[in-house]
């Protein structure tokens, strides 16, 4: 019972501590509207925020597992952590601009570190079993923070009066919370080691240990990087601007909007994942839920249609394809090969993020979107679109492949464990 308690003690721990990294990365997108009309800020400058968070990820994606080996869950934690608190410290401090962009690019150094080792935490403490719920419920918290932060522009409506550096110094007394939690895990973890799962001797990097995966894995792999390049720099940077230039919504309800598809993910992506574990049809979930995206954005450039339409279609696709993803990709590779899969997927996933974010803001910029010109925006939208359909072919091709494969493939309904370690964002 002992041993019961301080599991879920260290998963509670290991969960407030990614809900704060969450908020601060969300942080960006509420302010956006802010940086622009108070610091005049261009659009580009605003994506470039978001996209430099996910500079360094492209290397490290590769080598954070690595470290983490080397030095233990519990340390990279708390290290990582308190690279997160000052990165989110300068983005506060916020001038000149180039201190700012040196914030985003520091918490983005720790934060994918961050994320990896509390993964792996994780992992180590529920390698008896029940790793599967304890990652749902990871995950569901990490929502809890984006959601916070579209929600604090109605909860904290005073600071958000006061202009644009008092949000960013609200996320970073949060992500500086982390750290305490951080420091709780390394405590308990440095006092229970007999308690979780000794890692494995980390295996010899080569790099043709990038190549050899099956086609399944590849269409995968473009679906996921092309749903986070989609997903993220329109929710997590442009959403919520786009909603009061475009919408004619006040800030606060721009981010009540917004939070919408957050607030379903919470609970929604447990269920998805345990309805893909029951019957299987992964490939065919994935498949539909892509093919929600490219219809919510050519619904939001082309028509009036209230916002509960889009939110309700990004919402459902947003909780299918996390939930289904990650545990169909653990299933597509060899499982001595399985921390080189993730760690190429992440490495290209957060290349598309950057040029996604920087993208979409130079498109803004390009077709002069804004208050005065809402049309400016349906570039920016149409990109997004094109992605998605991009996306929605991977998908279709990974059907046809799988239920191609005898034993049906990732259709199939019964599965083999897969590491829970290996979820992702």
């Amino acid at each position: 019972m002992k041993q019961s308690r301080i599991k879920w003690t260290m998963l509670a721990l290991a969960a407030l501590t990614i809900m704060g990294s969450y908020y601060t990365y969300d942080s960006i997108a509420p302010v956006a509207g802010m940086l622009r009309d108070q610091r005049g800020f261009s659009q580009s400058q605003i994506g470039l925020l978001n996209a430099v968070f996910n500079l360094p990820n492209i290397a490290l994606a590769l080598v954070g597992g690595i470290l983490i080996d080397r030095i233990g869950a519990a340390k990279s934690i708390l290290i990582a952590a308190l690279i997160c608190t000052l990165g989110a410290v300068l983005t506060a401090v916020g001038e000149p601009y180039e201190l700012m962009l040196l914030g985003r690019l520091l918490f983005g150094l720790g934060n994918e570190t961050l994320y990896i080792a509390l993964l792996v935490g994780i992992a180590q403490w529920f390698h008896l079993g029940g790793g599967a719920l304890a990652i749902a419920l990871f995950f569901s918290m990490a929502r809890v923070g984006s959601y916070s932060a579209d929600k604090s522009t109605s909860w904290f409506a005073d600071i958000y009066a006061m202009g644009w550096q008092a949000p960013l110094w609200l996320a970073a007394g949060l992500t500086a919370l982390g750290v305490v939690t951080a420091l709780a895990y390394y405590a308990m973890d440095r006092r229970f080691p007999h308690l979780r799962a000794e890692p494995q001797p980390p295996e010899r990097f080569e790099w043709r240990s990038l190549t050899g995966f099956s086609r399944s894995f590849w269409y995968i792999l473009w679906l996921n990087v092309l749903f986070a390049s989609v997903f993220f720099p329109f929710r997590s940077t442009f959403s919520i601007q786009y909603f009061q230039d475009v919408k004619g919504m006040t800030l606060a309800e721009a981010g009540t909007a917004n939070s919408w598809v957050f607030a379903a993910a919470i609970f929604a992506t447990p269920i998805f994942g345990l309805i893909a574990d029951r019957i299987g049809r992964r490939a065919t979930l994935l498949t539909i839920a892509a093919g929600l995206m490219p219809l919510t954005f050519l619904i939001l450039a082309t028509t009036s249609y209230g916002l509960w339409v889009t939110t309700l279609l990004m919402g459902v696709s947003f909780s299918v394809i996390p939930a289904v993803i990650w545990p169909s990709t653990a299933m597509l590779v060899e499982k001595h090969r399985v921390g080189t899969a993730f760690g190429l997927i992440n490495m290209i996933q957060s290349l598309g993020l950057a040029a996604a974010n920087y993208g979409a803001g130079w498109l803004n910029d390009s077709f002069d979107a804004g208050p005065k010109n809402p049309q400016g925006y349906d570039a920016m939208l149409l990109m997004f679109a094109g992605l998605s359909l991009i996306a929605l072919l991977s998908t279709l091709l990974l059907l046809l492949r799988e239920r191609s494969q005898p034993g049906g493939g990732i259709e199939a309904r019964v599965i083999g464990a897969s590491d829970p370690a290996l979820a992702r964002h």
